[in-house]
């Protein structure tokens, strides 16, 4: 097992990645002190392959243990499944001595991150994410939040967990769809911080297609390591931690344009990742031979690389919303060839976008 402590000050908490370490849960929460009454915030798909596991250890490290289930897919991450939660939590007598555990992949511990936030100004929570993209990316950092129909992420807060428990064995269940969205963010992390990761990627991506255990505990430990490093320095994303955004502003478009759900997450960063290295290219950032081994490498994992097709107008009107957006200037962060990135101010986005649109 390898540990990883994301370095906050008094927030400070540890990153437990492993093979089937979810039977130590237990210990893990005793080891941050973890309140004894506990919610275990889940899905159904998820919920019937590791629940019933998950409450032994708890139980047996002496916690009491409620499980609320939401429906499962990016389009429930809502105000209104957060509001069932708060329901589910009042109603179970849940107070400021209690925590939460968010079980499942980046949506849930998107809205339960934000439910321990909000609920009586905050209670601790722990992630357990279930699928890649959640472990190497979403469950790090503290961003919590849902989404509104105008745009993803839109209502949030940062608020850190107390612990992350990664057990790559949890992949082995993971849908393929969803298997190669999370590679599109272990793709960028080589992308805009560390061109020897991203060699590394290249080097071992059969392995990584065939979800080798070793292999994908390293990937995931150097993501974490990568977020991690970042976070620190910039936890509120003032500067630095923005560039972990990137593919993200473009990507974000396509997934609101389509609806929640239809396009997953890292697929559109794998679209958004590609469109950004096209416009570093067109200012002279990025090489061809750059953008085709990113290419490459996102096919080799199954994920898109085109844009779909909307206008460039319905494609403004969404990355207008971005949060990234300041004065009304949209900003995006862009790689400057393979291993490290930078943010961007785009004067003329209608420009742009008529560029790699065409």
């Amino acid at each position: 097992m390898n540990q990883i402590v994301v370095g906050l000050g008094e927030r400070s908490y540890p990153i437990w990645i492993g093979e089937r370490i979810l039977s130590n849960v237990g210990s893990a929460l005793d080891e941050v002190d973890f309140p004894l009454k506990v919610a275990v915030v889940t899905n159904p798909t998820v919920g019937d392959l590791y629940c019933e596991q998950l409450i032994d250890t708890l139980v047996a490290s002496g916690r009491q243990v409620s499980v609320i289930r939401v429906p499962d897919g990016e389009e429930y991450k809502t105000l209104e499944t957060l509001e069932n939660i708060y329901d589910v939590l009042i109603e179970r007598q849940f107070d400021r001595y209690c925590g939460i555990i968010a079980l499942g992949g980046g949506g849930i511990g998107d809205l339960t991150g934000f439910a321990a936030a909000t609920y009586l100004r905050g209670l601790p929570f722990v992630q357990i994410p279930t699928t890649l993209l959640s472990q190497v990316d979403s469950s790090v950092g503290g961003k919590t939040g849902v989404n509104h129909p105008q745009g993803k992420n839109l209502i949030g807060a940062f608020y850190q967990p107390k612990h992350v428990h990664i057990d790559v064995m949890a992949l082995e269940t993971l849908p393929k769809r969803e298997y190669s969205s999370g590679m599109a963010e272990v793709v960028k992390y080589g992308i805009m911080r560390d061109l020897e990761f991203f060699t590394w990627l290249e080097a071992h991506r059969e392995v990584l297609a065939g979800r080798s255990a070793e292999a994908l505990a390293y990937a995931i430990k150097r993501s974490c390591q990568i977020k991690a490093d970042v976070v620190e320095k910039d936890e509120k994303e003032q500067g630095l931690r923005a560039l972990l955004n990137l593919g993200h502003t473009f990507g974000h478009a396509v997934e609101t344009l389509a609806g929640y759900g239809v396009v997953k997450h890292g697929e559109a960063v794998a679209i958004g990742m590609v469109m950004a290295a096209r416009a570093s290219a067109g200012i002279g950032l990025c090489s061809d031979d750059d953008i085709e081994r990113i290419v490459e490498l996102l096919t080799y994992f199954d994920l898109p690389v085109t844009p779909p097709d909307y206008s460039v107008k319905e494609y403004l009107s969404v990355m207008q919303r971005d949060k990234k957006v300041k004065d009304g200037v949209v900003r995006v962060v862009l790689n400057h060839g393979i291993g490290t990135a930078e943010l961007h101010q785009v004067e003329d986005l209608d420009k742009l976008l008529g560029e790699l649109l065409t």
